[in-house]
């Protein structure tokens, strides 16, 4: 069914980052599983949920995922064989174990089947002929409480992407050389030169091939993707791209704003949840944890302060010498009850940053 898909994926590998590159460990706190699950359900996970899915893997996503989630089996799956010998190469590099490459269609039901307790799908649905039942077959493998990380194309955030891709169609042009030539070309101040001339992926062939020659792709406008959402049996729990405010309603009702006025809007990058129980917060049952993620960026040898890159959307404080011996204090689990009321005042802007997660 998706065999176009798997041809452009083989041709050009995506994303093609140097095999060097690496990230820090910080750098993935919002990827782990025991903390995603514990801010939505007020529980870890159980053991039969200790299993991460990549659906739509690419060629980079292994590698921090396996680096936010050490021990946890995680599965690759991705429809290109290139992609996942890119990203198999990656984690070699990096010396990451533990993830099962997987090459497979996420709408076979054989492909990485079972029931995970997280699948990240960034960038991936918009891609099928059919969102809904690619979104289905995701919803089908989580388990229950699982969390599923969404990320789809806005038509506020892809309108100049969408004109150059309808122009080209229109001129029949569909090779990168060709596309190249054009960029090269393009007077200095045109809609199309400021559009690459401001776009990562337009300085490497596979950024071209996938912004301006993709075989499909579709956007979404805020009230489309809420549809679509509510044709399943998940939650939206979070959203999570450049500016989300921390309500589900207000940043739809400020997404919609942008859109009516005409303005740019994010890709949308939406937290899901099947059947979560909720937070449980600092009550006084709970326990408060350290994201494992954080460990070694709060670690006392390390002096200098440190800025996490925001990965909910909203930026994040820098973490200096006290607040980094603060948070050290919950590497191993600390009893909310056992806290002053002032420390759980000041570890509550932590717990909605995903550096601290509360569980019973």
């Amino acid at each position: 069914m998706n065999d176009e898909l798997r041809r452009h994926y083989e041709r050009w590998v995506y994303p093609r980052y140097p095999l060097l590159a690496s990230v820090r460990p910080w750098d993935t706190y919002a990827l782990n599983l025991d903390t995603l699950h514990a801010r939505f359900n007020g529980a870890l996970p159980s053991s039969h949920a200790r299993r991460i899915l990549l659906a739509g893997c690419g060629s980079f996503s292994p590698y921090p995922t396996s680096l936010a989630n050490p021990g946890v089996p995680i599965t690759a799956l991705d429809l290109s064989a290139a992609n996942l010998r890119r990203a198999r190469l990656h984690c070699l590099v990096h010396g990451r174990f533990g993830v099962d490459f997987e090459r497979g269609d996420i709408l076979d039901p054989a492909a990485a089947s079972g029931e995970y307790g997280f699948i990240d799908s960034f960038g991936v649905i918009h891609h099928l002929a059919d969102p809904l039942e690619g979104l289905r077959a995701l919803e089908r493998r989580l388990a229950p409480g699982g969390i599923l990380r969404l990320m789809v194309y806005s038509r506020g955030g892809r309108r100049e992407a969408e004109s150059i891709r309808t122009a080209l169609r229109l001129l029949k042009i569909g090779d990168v050389a060709t596309v190249k030539r054009l960029i090269r070309r393009a007077p200095a101040g045109s809609r199309f030169r400021r559009y690459v001339d401001a776009s990562s992926e337009a300085a490497f062939d596979a950024g071209i091939a996938d912004a301006f020659l993709h075989p499909r792709t579709r956007t979404y406008r805020i009230d489309e993707l809420m549809a679509l959402v509510a044709e399943t049996g998940l939650t939206p729990l979070m959203f999570a791209h450049d500016g989300a405010l921390p309500s589900i309603p207000e940043e739809v009702a400020r997404l919609r704003r942008l859109e009516r006025e005409g303005e740019e809007t994010p890709n949308f990058i939406l937290y899901l949840g099947r059947q979560p129980l909720g937070e449980c917060g600092l009550s006084p049952d709970a326990r408060l944890m350290l994201n494992p993620a954080l460990r070694t960026a709060v670690g006392p040898l390390r002096l200098a302060p440190i800025v996490i890159p925001p990965r909910l959307g909203r930026p994040n404080s820098p973490l200096g010498f006290v607040e980094k011996r603060f948070l050290r204090r919950f590497i191993s689990p600390v009893p909310v009850a056992s806290l002053a009321p002032e420390e759980r005042e000041r570890a509550r802007p932590f717990l909605d940053a995903l550096f601290l997660v509360a569980f019973r």
